[in-house]
């Protein structure tokens, strides 16, 4: 079914979900409770990052959605792109998203990357990073103070689980 803009500012919680796992669950819950805005997800057919979704892999991962939480589906590779679709949203992520958020690869320059983030800020949109254990095995949190960013503690939110170890284990 398709729905259109959301009328009231969101939390939209975007990745690939392949698979949603409790991580992704419970952080969705620290975000409601600590900010009082339902959470949404989205899964974005393309992906800077990874291939386009094909038909079948869009429809397997949106299933795990059914009788759980509101999915919308969008073709917003970038962030600049989310933030027209939900303006005023807190977009949740983790920690190594924040990061390639900033990274330098995605952008032609730091020009485009600052002119980028001041678009999603001017869209009144904002950013809930929770931490994330990395590939050693730390637990890591995001440190950079930016009026872009709310950063949610190991107090906060862990959960040690990942998409990618999940999938390694199947």
């Amino acid at each position: 079914m398709l729905h259109a803009v959301p009328s009231e500012p969101l939390a939209i919680f975007p990745g690939s979900f392949n698979p949603l796992h409790d991580g992704h669950r419970a952080l969705a819950a620290v975000v409601e409770r600590k900010f009082g805005r339902a959470v949404h997800f989205e899964l974005s057919r393309t992906n800077v990052d990874k291939p386009e979704l094909s038909d079948a892999l869009l429809l397997a991962r949106a299933e795990q959605f059914r009788g759980y939480a509101p999915l919308w589906v969008t073709r917003a590779a970038i962030f600049e792109e989310k933030s027209a679709i939900f303006p005023g949203a807190l977009f949740v992520v983790g920690v190594d998203t924040a990061i390639r958020l900033l990274d330098a690869k995605y952008y032609s320059d730091e020009t485009q990357r600052n002119a980028s983030l001041q678009t999603i800020l001017d869209r009144g949109c904002r950013f809930v990073v929770g931490g994330r254990v990395d590939a050693a095995g730390v637990f890591r949190t995001w440190t950079l103070a930016h009026g872009l960013f709310e950063v949610l503690t190991e107090a906060d939110f862990r959960v040690d689980l990942s998409s990618t170890a999940l999938r390694e284990r199947t």
